[in-house]
């Protein structure tokens, strides 16, 4: 699989500089960490379940959640698990079939062995499953028990925490909460291939709930925790995790309060002025705002529950030719002893020490999402991926 996979050779070629890299399910952790893009959630009790994957695979969608959590009501929980083993049979049986890779979101540990063991020779098609509410106590069982399942398959099966519990919210309790997270997933690094944010949840236990004209960092009490959790959680020095992108919950809006937040310019260029209104009138200006900020606070990837959201977060990912430029100039083997040089688009300064780990993250999203042509913006990467075009 590979992100764009799903345009045409002659489209690609005219949209990236260069394209990006295929990857499978078997790739290295950190590869897989930075190709998740936009993982999209589907409840498991959906009855066509096996159908959905391969369709929204088609349309570009690199990974997915199937949930027994929180997206379905309690009573259904056992029928879910029945469809989830069935649709993983109906995938298997399917040949030449391009899947994404698929994590469970569970709700206690025990299911993590028991669905091993019931997935039977069809957990080939599973990458991991996804561990609700996250602590230092609840994590401990969970990774044990997916560890323990990971040996009896034979599997390699990564985990996903989700930091979403109250005590990693409120002041008196998050340092402490975030330490014993962070003592957990270091324990089992190897087996963690990226922490993701539940924002919702964090807005609940102050029954709040953000507009879709404002994104979760215009919530003051949900992007403070956002900063503490990549201040410990996120860090370059080799102790970090991919840590992902809050969920976006809307898909079209009735009235607005506040102004567009999409500039016309660049619609203007590329005459897609008629894209700008349709991603307004669906709310899609607000997502694209929450991914920029998303980057700008060290996140990547991004927690989706609807397919629209999926092509705003992949062409945001893509690095630009600029980004590659500077990237690359820091890191040339010469600039090894440090020093200030202009970049090549002589609009910036790059400052070889202090860039090198943000050059080094931006080659890594480069060979998973590609690098766009000189000419190519974000405007452009949306257009083309729109179904039809």
């Amino acid at each position: 699989m590979r992100h764009f996979g799903h345009l045409a050779p002659e489209e690609r070629q005219r949209l990236f500089h260069r394209e990006p890299q295929f990857f499978t399910a078997d790739s290295p952790a950190r590869v897989l960490a930075a190709a998740l893009g936009a993982t999209l959630y589907s409840p498991a009790t959906r009855p066509r379940l096996a159908d959905d994957i391969v369709k929204q695979a088609g349309r570009g969608v690199v990974s997915m959640v199937l949930c027994l959590e929180d997206s379905i009501d309690d009573a259904e929980v056992t029928g879910a698990e029945e469809n989830l083993v069935r649709q993983f049979g109906d995938l298997a049986g399917l040949r030449g079939a391009e899947l994404p890779l698929l994590f469970v979101r569970v709700r206690t540990p025990e299911q993590i062995p028991d669905l091993v063991r019931r997935l039977g020779p069809a957990v080939r098609l599973l990458s991991g499953f996804v561990l609700p509410k996250f602590t230092e106590e609840r994590g401990v069982a969970f990774l044990e028990a997916l560890t323990a399942a990971e040996a009896e398959s034979g599997r390699r099966l990564f985990a996903m925490p989700v930091l979403e519990s109250p005590d990693l919210l409120y002041l008196e309790t998050r340092v402490a909460s975030l330490q014993g997270i962070s003592r957990t997933v270091d324990k089992y690094r190897e087996r963690v291939l990226a922490l993701r944010l539940g924002v919702t949840d964090f807005c609940s236990s102050y029954a709040l709930r953000r507009a879709p004209d404002m994104t979760a960092y215009d919530v003051q009490i949900v992007a403070s925790v956002i900063a503490d959790v990549v201040n410990v959680l996120g860090r370059a020095d080799g102790t970090g995790f991919t840590v992902t992108g809050p969920v976006w919950e809307y898909f079209r809006v009735q009235e607005r309060m506040f102004k567009p937040q999409l500039r016309t310019s660049p619609f203007l260029e590329v005459r897609a002025g008629g894209l700008r209104e349709t991603l307004i009138e669906h709310a899609m200006d607000g997502l694209l705002r929450e991914i920029s900020l998303d980057k700008a606070n060290g996140l990547l990837g991004k927690t989706c529950i609807h397919p629209s959201h999926v092509l705003p977060v992949h062409a945001l990912s893509v690095v630009s030719h600029e980004e590659f430029s500077d990237a690359q100039d820091i890191l040339r083997p010469e600039r090894g002893g440090g020093g200030v040089l202009r970049s090549a688009y002589t609009n910036k300064m790059n400052e070889v020490k202090p860039h090198r780990a943000w050059a080094e993250r931006v080659l890594q999203r480069a060979e998973v999402f590609g690098v766009a042509n000189e000419d190519i913006g974000f405007v452009e990467l949306l257009a083309a991926g729109l179904p039809g075009d």
